[in-house]
């Protein structure tokens, strides 16, 4: 499953609890442009909007060899394709405070486009610079190894 878009900042700026797969709906011209690596999942987020799954914000450059003539918008909003089931359990969770829908990756399995999102709640200012000060101890502990 080779990876084409990851959101670097999701695991810093949350904590990521439950993940999910979903399709994404795309047009033809948009899949070509995804596989060939030119979409960002920068500030983007999953919204929803009645009980259906959006991916809003994720930018998707023009496919450079489509028609040029078509209006084209590359942050529109995308329809995730997810089981009425999975949406109704998602929505009991995210009535919890402080839950939101992050997306982590965008990847191919076989021919299709999926998105892997987490529901995730939001890091304190503090919790980042504890993590930030592990990360730094661990990789102080591991040069120190490495040169001994």
């Amino acid at each position: 499953m080779p990876t084409l878009a990851t959101n670097k900042r999701a695991h810093f700026d949350y904590e990521l609890q439950d993940k999910y797969e979903a399709g994404l709906m795309l047009t033809g011209a948009e899949v070509k442009s995804v596989k060939t690596g030119h979409m960002s999942l920068k500030g983007s987020f999953v919204s929803m909007h009645e009980s259906e799954l959006y991916l809003t914000n994720a930018t998707i450059s023009r496919y450079p060899f489509s028609d040029p003539k078509l209006a084209y918008d590359p942050t529109r909003s995308r329809k995730l394709l997810v089981k009425k089931s999975e949406i109704k359990s998602l929505l009991g969770k995210l009535h919890t405070k402080g839950l939101t829908l992050v997306p982590l990756r965008v990847y191919t399995k076989r021919r299709l486009v999926k998105l892997e999102f987490a529901i995730a709640r939001g890091k304190k200012a503090h919790d980042k610079r504890s993590d930030i000060a592990k990360h730094e101890a661990k990789r102080n502990i591991d040069r120190a190894l490495k040169n001994a």
